[in-house]
Formats: C-alpha cells, structure tokens, sequence
C-alpha cells in the first residue's frame, strides 16, 4: 500500500481533540515519465501499437504505403519476433511438422526476416537518403535511364512481380538532378511492398516528380506476375506493360515518340 501521509491528534482543554494529516505523498500517484510503458501496454502486440498510432494521425496504412514514421525504436525486432510467431501458426495450420522436419525448422524466423528486412522492407525503412545536384549545365535534353530491374509481391496473392522499368526525363534550368544508382535505390524502395503494377508506377512517378521538379517525366514498366504464371490460367508468356507521362510527354506527342522509341529499341 502506497503511504499517502500520516495522521496526529492533538488534544486541548476540555477533552476536544483535533486531527490532522500530512500532505500526501505525491510520489505514488505520479503519472509515467514519457516512454516508460504504462502497464496497460504489457501485453499488447507490438503491430496494435503502431496501427493505433497510424489511425491516431489518420493515415492509411494500405500494403503498399510506408509507415516508417509510427515505427519506434527497437519495435522492428519485435515486430520480427510477432510475424515469427503468427507465420508459426500459418505452418501448424497447414498441418506441416516443424518440429521434426529439419527444413522447415526455422523458416518462420527465416520468412519473417524476409518480409521485413527484405521483400517488403520499402514499408517499414525511411526512403534512402539521395544526394541532389543542382542543373548547372541548363540540361534540357531528353535522359533516359533503364533498364532498372524491379522486384515486387502482387498484393492479391504475394506472388512475385519481376521486371524492368525505363525513366523518362526533361529537365530545366530549375531541376534538380541525381545520380544514376539513385534512380534504383528510390524504386527499389517504392517496389519492396506488396504492390500492383498500376499504382507502382505512379508512386515512382510522383516520387521522381516530387525530388527532380522536371518539365517532363515518363515512367514504363514491363513486368511479369507469378500470379498468372505461377497459379490460376498458368500462362507463362503472359506479361504486362503500363506506362505514365508527365508535364512535356504528355503534352508533346514528338518527344513521347522518341522516348518510347528508344525505350523500344533498347527492349528489342
């Protein structure tokens, strides 16, 4: 029991006693100091955690969005340590033996290290820092950079999405330019997520748009999907190409012919 304070009578002429009390020992009642874990936490799953938080700032939280910025620190390897746990139960329920069978022993820590540190690492890791060079030069010449070879998870099945992407670029005086691993590192980043190809190619897009700030920007991408080839109708000729144009491509049929041109050509 917490000691709150403490009693003393006191006692005048004519038998009348007076009681009084200490202050309380505000100690006991003082509220968690910020980051100690309150004790209604214990227990509580560390993905609730960071979904609470996520719908507390009224953001999505879709397969493929990032949600780096409500991951605290040290919450990744317990959230490595839950997915373990959970893929443990989707093993045990497809009545698979995993405590005799020497090949499946681990792959529940092996296919959760997977999602989070690798297949889908674009949700959980702040995008990769970019180094930003300013147009000195005035270029504003078409830049084609490709093919960059793209690796995904169809987010209706998980089922692999590989492929290649072309980026298309005009830049002016005002826009910034990176360097050419740059442009692999930021869709990689975009592509480590449970994706469809449509809505991929726009996140590439808008993100090269939102660092490079140019006239004109086009985005191809031709990719096979494992959802088609791998299961379902099993075809395996099967592939699928989309694209989306920007500023001057889509506005300058001529300089949209001469971008898929080359692209075409390089392809062939």
């Amino acid at each position: 029991m917490h000691n709150f304070g403490w009693r003393a009578s006191m006692r005048f002429p004519g038998n009348k006693t007076c009681t009084t009390m200490s202050t309380p020992n505000l100690r006991a009642i003082d509220t968690p100091a910020k980051g100690d874990s309150s004790p209604s936490d214990e227990g509580v799953p560390v993905s609730v955690k960071i979904r609470e938080r996520i719908k507390q700032a009224q953001k999505r939280f879709h397969a493929n969005d990032n949600i780096a910025e409500f991951i605290e620190p040290g919450e990744l390897d317990k959230l490595l340590d839950e997915v373990q746990s959970k893929m443990e139960g989707v093993l045990s329920s497809l009545v698979i033996d995993t405590e005799s069978d020497h090949n499946t022993q681990d792959t529940a820590r092996r296919v959760a290290k997977m999602y989070l540190q690798e297949i889908y690492k674009g949700r959980y890791q702040a995008a990769p820092d970019v180094t930003e060079f300013p147009n000195v030069e005035r270029l504003n010449e078409l830049m084609i950079v490709g093919p960059i070879t793209v690796r995904s998870a169809c987010s209706h099945h998980l089922c692999p999405i590989m492929g290649k992407v072309w980026i298309g670029i005009m830049p002016n005086e005002h826009s910034n330019l990176i360097g050419l691993s740059k442009y692999a590192r930021l869709i990689d980043w975009i592509m480590s997520r449970p994706q469809i190809q449509e809505e991929a190619v726009t996140q590439v897009a808008d993100l090269l748009q939102t660092r490079m700030n140019p006239d004109g920007l086009a985005v191809v991408m031709d990719a096979d999907h494992f959802c088609m080839q791998w299961r379902g109708v099993k075809d395996m000729d099967s592939r699928m190409i989309n694209s989306v144009m920007r500023g001057s491509f889509l506005k300058d049929p001529n300089l949209r012919r001469e971008f898929l041109s080359l692209v075409n050509n390089r392809k062939g």
